[in-house]
């Protein structure tokens, strides 16, 4: 923040402190002829109003509340660039990697700053650090079958994953639903640790250059393998030009995990299964991405996570 908008907020904070002080002790004096609890001279509706001071309670509450507020701004940031007496501060700020989140912990460390954060992050960890590491060296395939290690590993979705293949975890178009056990990367617990672990990267080429017919065609061959009910000749003139799609989905066109390329025999289409949306795919292509958690995670929270995946896909 720059020198001016510090002293702006210093000032304007500051000034509407003590403005709110002396409007009310200005209150707290009688001003008028009248002695208290006479009569103004005004009347309403039968309502007649009398000169009476302000409850006392009242006073004593907003004079603490007035104190409060200032002890608050200086102990603790809020007042421009002052950063508090304390050195307290909520998180690091401005980092945007995780190596400069790293950084910034060891900075505010040395320099004695009180960040909340990273104070319950280390909490945190001596807390659950060791349950972590207890269902971690659990198999895969038996924290699935857990119930706690099961628990922990929803609450680690609903965290980091329910973003994208929403709380449910059936996803929407664009993310995989991981319930019907049908995975692009493969679905065994060691494809699902390795994905978590170092994330993937679809990248189904665009293919306009081949002009509208071509992508109708190919559009109407491909939903033919799926069982679909479309154009016989146009789907033999999309089977001809199925090699260009053959070298990732397979001659067949069952896919290959090792590219995660879909299966395209199975009627599950991430990008939706209308002969209009498929034809946008082979148009423009697709390139989704799954993010990595080796870093974010560790390698404890991606294995129960992993164990929790491989159970709700097997539901």
């Amino acid at each position: 923040m720059s020198s001016f908008w510090s002293w702006w907020i210093i000032v304007l904070t500051l000034g509407s402190l003590v403005a709110v002080a002396i409007l009310l002790r200005w209150n707290m004096k009688n001003f008028t002829d009248v002695e208290e609890g006479e009569s103004m001279g005004h009347e309403f509706d039968g309502i007649t109003e009398l000169n009476n001071p302000l409850p006392t309670w009242w006073t004593v509450l907003f004079w603490i509340c007035l104190a409060w507020g200032l002890l608050y701004l200086i102990l603790y940031p809020g007042l421009g660039n002052f950063k508090g007496v304390l050195g307290w501060q909520s998180s690091n700020q401005h980092v945007l990697s995780l190596e400069d989140s790293r950084q910034a912990v060891i900075d505010a460390r040395e320099a004695g700053l009180n960040v909340a954060y990273d104070r319950e992050r280390s909490r945190a960890e001596e807390v659950y650090g060791p349950i972590f590491q207890q269902y971690a060296s659990m198999e895969i395939e038996d924290i699935a079958q857990d119930r706690d290690a099961f628990r922990i590993g929803q609450r680690l979705f609903l965290q980091n994953c329910a973003q994208c293949h929403g709380s449910d975890a059936r996803g929407s178009q664009g993310f995989p639903n991981l319930t019907d056990g049908i995975f692009s990367w493969g679905g065994s617990a060691e494809h699902i640790y390795t994905t978590l672990m170092e994330g993937r990267r679809a990248e189904m080429p665009a293919y306009a250059e081949l002009g509208e017919q071509a992508i109708t065609e190919l559009a109407t061959y491909v939903l033919s393998l799926a069982g679909r009910q479309v154009d016989r000749d146009l789907a033999r003139a999309g089977e001809q030009r199925f090699a260009v799609c053959a070298a990732c989905h397979g001659q067949d066109g069952k896919g290959n995990i090792a590219l995660g390329a879909p299966n395209l025999t199975n009627n599950v289409w991430l990008y939706g299964g209308s002969q209009r949306a498929i034809e946008e795919t082979l148009r423009h292509g697709r390139n989704g991405v799954m993010p990595a958690f080796s870093e974010t995670l560790g390698e404890d929270k991606v294995k129960i996570l992993s164990g929790y995946v491989l159970g709700i896909s097997a539901e």
